[in-house]
């Protein structure tokens, strides 16, 4: 799905009927007689076809007015990583945008940062997300507090700066705006993390080999301990002084605690956090693209979850999904472009070079 413009609406459509959940995360369902947007697997009635209007993100259905369902909750669902290999400008843009660039800056500094035009980058967003950047920043900020409001017994104040917000009056005020409700009529209450921590569950698509990521991790010299990742937070590097820690949780959830008295970090956290584990992958879209090599199609089938160990500190001028630090591969990995980092993955845990060109001409004829 390279543009947001090309969605098939009536395609989305008959995946909302089977609450398809490969899709989950894909699409947003924008529902025109309630002013809601739902995920394709939300458990609600489905409505008619001619009041529903399908968009990419969650930013692009906010932008256009609707609110986010409170049944099948917009912001549980996993990032849609199929694009991020269409514009590595958005990506970046995206990466940055997480870590909280707009939160306290505007578009043009971001596009600055980019080395591209202010009216550029709002092109690309629209053309690839189906909204502007600031739109996209004040829907992470709202769906990572609701995640904080339904996951946490974190204040309304300590919601709205661990979320971004610049103030909590901010905060009150899009809230009200956006669901007709101040933000504590949100909170149900229920099972809550314990105290010593923010913690939150995030999603990711399955498969996911942990076994691999948590090796490669320790390779590297992080502190694992078992299933469980941590990190020490700094103060120059995070904002703030404390700890994270990482586990898996269930099937498509990873669980994060962030140990510290600084709650205006935890946004920028949790945004490494989904790097340095790779949380935004798309496994489908990666096969479909890589498994046209003959070389990479049976390690993919063999090994399905195997994500990119990121750094905690990026500062890249490609996105990592599309990195490659082996120039023997450049001229084979071409071919594999969005996603050469993991065709480079896949050969290294096989124990392939990969590096001439000739043996996949060999393997391609062997095919």
């Amino acid at each position: 799905m390279e543009n947001a413009s090309e969605l098939d609406q009536e395609a989305c459509y008959r995946a909302v009927l089977t609450r398809d959940a490969r899709f989950d995360g894909r699409f947003f369902g924008c529902v025109k007689t309630t002013g809601i947007y739902c995920r394709p697997v939300c458990p609600a009635r489905t409505p008619k076809r001619e009041n529903m209007v399908f968009v990419v993100t969650a930013a692009a259905a906010e932008e256009a007015g609707f609110r986010a369902c409170l049944r099948c909750r917009p912001e549980t669902a996993p990032d849609m990583g199929a694009w991020r290999g269409t514009s590595n400008t958005v990506s970046r843009a995206l990466t940055l945008i997480e870590a909280g660039a707009l939160d306290g800056g505007d578009v043009d500094a971001l596009a600055s940062r980019l080395g591209v035009g202010e009216r550029h980058l709002r092109r690309l967003f629209r053309q690839h997300l189906g909204a502007a950047p600031v739109s996209v920043a004040q829907t992470r900020r709202v769906l990572l507090a609701k995640a904080l409001i339904h996951q946490t017994d974190l204040s309304m104040a300590q919601v709205a700066l661990a979320s971004g917000f610049g103030s909590v009056r901010r905060f009150n005020e899009t809230f009200q705006a956006l669901y007709d409700r101040p933000p504590s009529a949100l909170r149900r209450h229920g099972e809550r993390a314990h105290e010593g921590g923010v913690i939150l569950s995030l999603p990711y698509r399955p498969p996911y080999d942990w076994d691999a990521m948590m090796a490669a991790l320790a390779a590297r010299g992080d502190a694992v301990e078992g299933a469980c990742w941590r990190r020490p937070l700094d103060r120059v590097v995070d904002g703030a002084e404390g700890q994270v820690s990482v586990e898996p949780a269930g099937p498509g959830r990873v669980s994060v605690c962030v140990e510290t008295a600084e709650l205006k970090a935890v946004p920028g956290v949790l945004a490494r956090v989904r790097r340095v584990f790779d949380l935004s992958a798309d496994p489908e879209a990666i096969a479909r693209d890589l498994s046209t090599d003959p070389v990479l199609a049976p390690l993919l089938a063999a090994r399905p979850g195997l994500r990119l160990p990121g750094d905690w500190i990026d500062q890249g001028a490609e996105p990592p999904n599309d990195r490659l630090n082996d120039d023997s591969l450049t001229l084979r990995a071409e071919r594999w472009r969005p996603w050469r980092a993991y065709g480079a993955l896949h050969l290294a845990m096989a124990g392939i070079c990969g590096a001439d060109p000739k043996e996949n001409d060999d393997a391609q004829r062997a095919a």
